[in-house]
């Protein structure tokens, strides 16, 4: 059932057991995308670790967009865990592909912004993080689907700051400064669109039939409640393994507003507020005037409207 407030707590989380013990990893099929920001330089890295452990490797690199999970669904079921090295988007292709599967996902972290990693806790190092992977646990994690072209995300999809964010951090920045230059490219869009009111648009929400409007700086549906290393959470009681997901949608009418909004999401304070609304449910169609740019997990996907289907345990993650 959908759940509608602004700012009200969702459901309570499921009180289930975050990860479950799994066989020994003999085999990875390790996938790596050398277009990455961090990839190509630690590919050798990265199997050489693997096979300190251990484990035999079989190594590929990507071509082009979509060849990951070209990869994945071709050679992913012959071995006992896949490995990405890239960014969110590459992990994403192979979790598609091994969708429904038994075949776990390990997430390496190779781009900029490394969203699932960090959201999964994994350490950003990637001598540590092949030792902690092997070492731990599996979880079962929803994704969401977008249904032009078929998409699938994690963390979160969404139009407004978020796409501006992706669409114009510049490469040197990213090179230079990592995860910070999403941040200082966000918040200078996130002040932008108040002081000059350019970043507005009016959201069209639809969530499992129930439909709101309003105008808004940004518009998401979300999987994971929290990013950059649990330092921003986006609302209550959002969960990566409840069968839903959750869209939020910011309206600061003034500066004010704004700084209110962001303080309350860094102290994890979702009291009711007029200018922040959650709403869970299991189909999404977001429709803006004007048209906004589409990212989810960091990648562009064009404009909208845009339909999202949550996919309830779609992905099997390899977890600390």
């Amino acid at each position: 059932m959908a759940v509608l407030s602004d700012g009200a707590a969702s459901p309570p989380p499921r009180d289930t057991v975050p990860g479950a013990a799994r066989r020994p990893i003999r085999s990875v099929l390790l996938i790596v995308n050398p277009a990455s920001r961090r990839a190509a330089r630690l590919r050798a890295r990265t199997e050489s670790a693997l096979r300190a452990r251990g484990v035999s490797v079989d190594l590929r690199l990507t071509e082009r967009p979509g060849h990951a999970l070209e990869i994945a669904r071709e050679h992913g079921l012959r071995v006992d865990a896949v490995f990405s090295l890239g960014g969110d988007g590459t992990a994403m292709e192979i979790a598609g592909a091994l969708s429904g599967s038994n075949v776990p996902l390990g997430v390496l972290a190779g781009g900029t912004g490394n969203l699932l990693a960090r959201a999964l806790g994994i350490p950003l190092n990637v001598e540590r993080a092949v030792g902690a992977l092997l070492g731990g646990r599996s979880l079962v994690c929803d994704l969401g689907r977008i249904a032009a072209g078929g998409h699938r995300f994690a963390v979160a999809a969404g139009v407004g700051i978020d796409a501006r964010m992706v669409a114009f951090t510049p490469a040197w920045l990213k090179r230079r400064l990592g995860v910070l230059a999403y941040w200082l490219t966000a918040s200078r869009a996130a002040f932008g669109s108040v002081l000059t009111r350019g970043g507005r648009f009016r959201v069209r929400l639809t969530v499992d039939g129930q439909v709101v409007e309003r105008e808004a700086v940004m518009a998401m549906v979300a999987n994971f409640g929290a990013v950059l290393d649990d330092l921003i959470t986006f609302g209550p009681g959002i969960r990566y393994d409840d069968g839903v997901l959750d869209a939020v949608v910011y309206s600061p009418r003034t500066l004010w507003d704004a700084v209110v909004i962001m303080w309350r999401l860094l102290r994890k304070d979702f009291r009711s507020s007029p200018h922040v609304l959650y709403l869970s449910g299991r189909h999404f169609r977001i429709e803006t005037e004007p048209p906004q740019a589409v990212q989810a997990d960091g990648e562009l996907l064009g404009t909208i409207p845009f339909e999202v289907t949550a996919e309830p345990h779609a992905a099997l993650l390899m977890i600390p």
